[in-house]
């Protein structure tokens, strides 16, 4: 009997690629007109899986999805998913953790290094207002011997480090849950997250989404920063207190942002943080080149196969879900 795949949502050119391994698997997709909850809470009704890229997998919708054995996520992390209530239903959760680190610890480098050179302040004056018209009374640092703190140490913050030191940059970490020594192991320096902010020239947000990591980034924490530091964020924009931010770049208590992600999934066009000067934004792109999205697809639906298939995936965020009888692996 042939499965039944609802795809929530997606944002690139088609879904031929999760298609293929879909059907390979015996699989067949259905594509959500609309990500909202309750299209998704009827759509979910008859369906063996789910893939879902931004869209919230909700209670209700777990719940009404009483033949789901699956949800898989295109994508890192899955604060957007009920995991909780999943597990409790004996429904795996899967996500794919590690298939665009180049692209965002690239996109990282691309901001500091677009900010700290002026790129995009350059690039717009010289187009209107004509050759060395802005003159050169900015701060631009050399980069040898600054300070880089990255504030999670995972696949991504590692792909940083390893990319910031090629460009001469000390790398500070704070992360509770790696060693001194492993941080040491990777040319780093280990400390908590006020002296780290205290000492970095530039700081970048690797930490996962939960409820001890929301708003990480408040008031308090901007305080604790240089007043010439530069703050990246291209992991959750749920990181930030928002509020807080927006007011330390308009006081000058920091430089400015690069940030790939908002709070809101979908800001409006006049959001008073994207409107500053002292902020380079970027639409939530750094996951994306085509190789990234193919593997990501591919993956993403691999993993829903193997569930379908009663194997192990690669990657499953419920393991409680293994002493479930809806769950039927092994």
């Amino acid at each position: 009997m042939t499965k039944k795949v609802l795809i929530t949502d997606y944002v690139w050119p088609n879904v031929e690629p999760e298609k293929a391994v879909l059907a390979a698997g015996g699989a067949e997709i259905i594509v959500a007109p609309s990500g909202d909850e309750d299209t998704l809470v009827e759509l979910a009704k008859d369906v063996d899986g789910i893939l879902t890229c931004f869209a919230k997998v909700t209670e209700r919708v777990v719940r009404a999805a009483e033949k789901c054995v699956v949800i898989g996520r295109y994508g890192v992390g899955v604060d957007n998913i009920d995991v909780d209530t999943a597990t409790e239903l004996g429904i795996a959760v899967t996500y794919v953790p590690d298939y665009c680190i180049p692209e965002v610890s690239d996109h990282v480098m691309a901001m500091l290094l677009s900010w700290n050179r002026r790129i995009v302040f350059f690039d717009r004056a010289t187009k209107t207002k004509g050759w060395g018209t802005e003159g050169l009374g900015m701060r631009i640092m050399r980069l040898e011997g600054k300070k880089l703190g990255i504030v999670g140490f995972g696949r991504i913050g590692r792909a940083v480090a390893g990319r910031a030191q090629a460009f001469g940059l000390q790398v500070l970490v704070a992360d509770p849950f790696v060693t001194a020594e492993a941080a040491q192991d990777a040319g780093a320096v280990k400390m908590e997250l006020p002296q780290l902010l205290g000492e970095s020239d530039f700081v970048t947000l690797h930490s996962p989404l939960m409820p001890q990591t929301q708003g990480m980034m408040g008031k308090d924490e901007f305080a604790q920063m240089r007043s010439d530091a530069f703050l990246i964020n291209a992991a959750r924009g749920g990181l930030i207190d928002e509020d807080a931010l927006y007011d330390a770049l308009i006081s000058g208590q920091i430089a400015g942002a690069g940030l790939d992600v908002l709070v809101d999934l979908d800001p409006p066009i006049d959001h008073r943080i994207s409107q500053l000067e002292n902020v380079i934004i970027t639409p939530h792109t750094a996951f994306f080149s085509q190789e990234a999205v193919l593997e990501l697809e591919e993956r993403a639906a691999g993993e829903v196969v193997s569930i379908f298939q009663g194997k192990m995936p690669d990657n499953l965020v419920n393991p409680a879900v293994l002493d479930h009888s809806r769950t039927k692996i092994g």
